[in-house]
């Protein structure tokens, strides 16, 4: 089996997804060959020097332990925690995965991504992207002080907590006409990503083709849900505290 997560937007402000998570990897994630993260494992994550603080250091740990014990760790970056590095990887056991990647099992195939490089319609958060993921906006502000960039991650999620409470849908779906052409590029492939929030199933039809688009879940203090893959079909399943294997 597979199992495909994502937007859990770990902080300590969240204790009740994170006992989840952990709880999730020390069982049930362990079922599986395989565990994608696909974007915003953490609210923030302001660069690998950070990785002493023990709320950190307590994820990372229940990530090396899942690892250790055979699962297959991938994580993307999404748009929270964009700065994860190596060092990151090489600590929790995990492997950084590259925007999109194409996933071949010997039944199906598959991309993947975070999915936010396709919401076009909402121009402030694309030109926020853009900065964000440019190589020397990173360096900068790894360079920063970890005491300075903390202060400015706190300003940046203040910005964007407020920017969605001034709207009726906070997040922008995919464009259309993008997602068209993005699946076109990658061989209609099965379409699997978060960010939006708004977990789902879509057909596409790309030139004739029947393509699914499958929309992963965010997950609460009292829930989570993971996007199952057992060689046949995909599936959801809900992550609760009462349905422990």
């Amino acid at each position: 089996m597979i199992f495909f997560i994502s937007d859990l937007h770990l902080s300590p402000r969240s204790p009740g997804a994170t006992r989840l998570f952990l709880q999730f990897l020390a069982e049930r994630a362990r079922q599986a060959e395989a565990l994608y993260i696909l974007g915003d494992l953490f609210e923030t994550w302001i660069g690998d020097d950070d990785m002493d603080d023990p709320f950190h250091a307590e994820i990372i740990a229940g990530l090396r332990q899942a690892s250790d014990a055979g699962l297959a760790i991938s994580i993307m970056h999404g748009n929270r925690d964009f700065l994860l590095g190596s060092d990151f990887a090489h600590a929790s056991g995990a492997r950084l995965l590259n925007d999109p990647h194409l996933l071949s099992t010997a039944e199906w195939q598959f991309v993947l991504s975070h999915g936010d490089a396709l919401c076009l319609d909402d121009a402030a958060y694309m030109a926020f992207r853009a900065q964000v993921r440019n190589p020397e906006w990173q360096a900068a502000m790894l360079a920063k002080p970890l005491t300075e960039r903390r202060a400015i991650a706190a300003h940046m999620r203040e910005v964007s907590e407020s920017s969605q409470r001034d709207k009726d849908n906070p997040y922008t779906d995919l464009q259309a006409a993008a997602t068209d052409d993005f699946l076109r590029e990658h061989g209609y492939a099965t379409f699997i990503h978060g960010h939006t929030h708004q977990p789902a199933r879509h057909d596409h039809i790309v030139d004739g083709i029947h393509v699914e688009r499958w929309v992963l879940a965010d997950w609460h203090e009292d829930r989570g849900e993971c996007l199952v893959w057992d060689g046949e079909a995909l599936s959801r399943q809900a992550i609760t505290q009462e349905n422990r294997p």
